[in-house]
């Protein structure tokens, strides 16, 4: 059996390759998508707070590049400097999305149980934490 390392790799890559491919007819890549929905979350957001959220799924230099394309599209304008918030294209965008997306995790969950999802998501949240240094008991020798 592979190691878990190597099954995280490939799922990322497996998960990233197939939405950019999904979402490029609507001009977006898996990483504007989570821009959009943080931006949906959380209106007049700030850019840090988006970094910040997202900080897991890319660098910052990154992360303002995604910004900056959905900024570009007309999905996202700032209300006020260095905040952001959806525009009605955005909406409606976000919206004809949410069926692909839908289809997207219907697809991935192919054979597994809602039970089996959610233990996989536990173990690697605690493995996560037992590694993430501010909440490592011990260091490692």
């Amino acid at each position: 059996m592979k190691p878990i390392g190597y099954w995280l790799n490939r799922a990322d890559h497996a998960l990233t390759r197939y939405m950019n491919d999904m979402l490029q007819e609507f001009g977006l890549t898996r990483l504007a998508w989570q821009v959009l929905n943080v931006v949906q979350d959380t209106p007049d957001v700030t850019d840090a707070e988006v970094l910040a959220v997202l900080a897991a799924n890319a660098d910052a230099s990154t992360l303002t590049a995604a910004i900056d394309a959905v900024l570009a599209a007309g999905w996202a304008t700032r209300p006020a400097p260095a905040r952001l918030t959806l525009t009605p294209q955005g909406i409606e965008h976000l919206s004809e999305v949410a069926q692909r997306v839908g289809a997207f995790r219907e697809l991935s969950m192919t054979g597994i149980s809602p039970e089996e999802y959610r233990t996989a998501v536990s173990v690697l949240e605690r493995m996560t934490r037992n590694l993430e240094p501010a909440t490592a008991p011990h260091p490692v020798p």
